[in-house]
């Protein structure tokens, strides 16, 4: 053990007080260069104590409407669940999505809305794949 603490201490120098250690800087945002589209690059959000709640709440109030579609028939039941997928990945998208370089959609810069509405489907596609993996959701928990 008192190796451990005399390798950390030749690690960190002299920084014995808050005012003495070099300060460590973390940007909120991770830009992403696009592997579906060459010369477009996205920037997300990182996943922060705050962001994970937010998110939590949004999905928390898609899963109130998935028990209210439960009810449906089973047709009924399927076309809901294809729409409800569709929605979450919306939600991701417009939480996550702070801005994309190198696109513009019938001349309007990209953006979360043009995405959804306009934009190319390989790419909205993967911007939602990297937000939920910043999210920390496993390969099962991303095709839900």
């Amino acid at each position: 053990m008192m190796k451990y603490f005399s390798r950390l201490a030749d690690r960190w120098g002299e920084c014995r007080s808050p005012a003495s250690c070099p300060a460590v800087s973390y940007d909120s945002v991770m830009t992403i260069p696009s592997k579906a589209l060459a010369g477009v690059a996205f920037v997300i959000n990182r996943i922060s104590f705050g962001r994970r709640m937010e998110l939590s709440r949004l999905v928390r109030e898609i899963g109130k409407k998935t028990e209210f579609l439960q009810a449906g028939t089973e047709l009924q039941e399927r076309i809901e669940a294809g729409i409800l997928a569709h929605e979450v990945d919306a939600m991701y998208l417009r939480w996550g999505l702070v801005s994309v370089a190198g696109l513009t959609i019938d001349g309007v810069p990209a953006g979360p809305e043009q995405l959804l509405k306009d934009g190319p489907e390989e790419l909205t596609q993967e911007i939602v794949a990297a937000i939920k993996a910043q999210f920390g959701l496993s390969e099962a928990e991303r095709k839900n």
